[in-house]
């Protein structure tokens, strides 16, 4: 007989000794339609490799879930909610530290609560691994693409605008039913972020001061949603809540952090790309507007933004951060 591989088996066997231990080389056997001899072997082979291990004498062996963990499923997105297949297929099967879990259960529901209500797709295939260092999970619809369903709702048709726009937060095309707040907090929870709709792909790096940055897009329809979390992460997801708020200590999402880099390349010059960084901003108290990697501004896009909105919005409080020294001189000369 041929051997059988084990990456497939792994997307189940998580799952399969979870609900049934206790006959797991059956389970095997029917599954595989192999032999008894066959599947104990393949039951070894999973043990040696970390994804099982096993408890008890040889005739009574009751299989567990092994250091590594892997549960795969694909659900049809009609009538989908959200916290069952969390709380039913995948909570089960993993075992995380406090603070891990309820990070992970937070970024589960709200990256398939985006899936179900705004892909417009018919299904979603959600991937969540668990190793000795990491939990990664990855959520993908076969929906219209994140980019083409901002560029319908906000008319921002190129993708990089788009993540531009994203990237501040409380973006949102049904503001009756959510706040925007999902995508955005969930990028800040995860140590590793990355987005892949419509031939584009963006990434965040929490090592990186969560800056975006393009990167080379998979091949699929739909939006693919990738995110890795530190098992000994400090992070806690009351922390990054809270981070957000002007005192540090409620959870108003009132402050947010504009990317320039994303959009300017090494220059911002005109007034039009002033105008473009200070849309939505006046839905915040606070903007930090990052300036790394941007090594000049213009005149007018200084002045556009610092004097004109700064002017035309005094309770928002607008402040320039990781300027050049020609970006600082110029803002400056403006009256920031």
């Amino acid at each position: 007989m041929a051997r059988i591989e084990l990456a497939p088996l792994t997307q189940w066997i998580t799952a399969g000794a979870v609900h049934h231990g206790d006959t797991l080389p059956a389970q095997l056997m029917e599954r595989l339609a192999i032999g008894r001899r066959h599947a104990h072997a393949l039951l070894a082979r999973l043990q040696a490799a970390q994804w099982l291990v096993a408890e008890g004498p040889a005739r009574r062996r009751r299989w567990l879930p092994g250091p590594l963990r892997q549960v795969v499923r694909r659900y049809a997105l009609a009538g989908l909610q959200e916290d069952l297949p969390w709380r039913q297929d995948f909570a089960p099967c993993f075992a995380l530290p406090a603070t891990v879990q309820r990070m992970a259960q937070h970024a589960y529901t709200e990256l398939l609560n985006n899936a179900i209500d705004h892909s417009g797709g018919g299904s979603v295939t959600i991937s969540m691994r668990q190793t000795p260092l990491q939990l990664q999970l990855l959520v993908s619809d076969d929906g219209c693409g994140l980019f083409e369903r901002i560029g319908r709702d906000f008319a921002i048709a190129d993708p990089l605008l788009a993540m531009f726009e994203l990237s501040k937060g409380k973006l949102t095309s049904t503001p009756a039913a959510h706040l925007g707040h999902g995508l955005y907090f969930t990028s800040r929870l995860a140590d590793v972020f990355d987005i892949h709709a419509n031939q584009a792909a963006f990434q965040c790096r929490s090592w990186d001061s969560r800056s975006w940055h393009a990167a080379r897009p998979a091949t699929q329809d739909g939006t693919s949603v990738y995110l890795a979390l530190q098992l000994d992460t400090p992070r806690t997801l009351d922390a990054v809540l809270r981070a957000h708020s002007v005192d540090g200590a409620g959870y108003g999402f009132e402050t947010t952090v504009v990317p320039l880099q994303l959009i300017g390349g090494a220059t911002l010059a005109s007034r039009a790309d002033a105008k473009r960084v200070a849309a939505r901003l006046p839905q915040f108290r606070r903007a930090e507007i990052d300036f790394t990697g941007i090594a000049e501004v213009g005149h007018s896009f200084a002045d556009e933004l610092f004097r004109v909105f700064r002017n035309q919005h005094p309770g928002l409080d607008l402040r320039p951060t990781g300027m050049a020294p020609q970006v600082a001189a110029m803002v400056g000369s403006v009256g920031a």
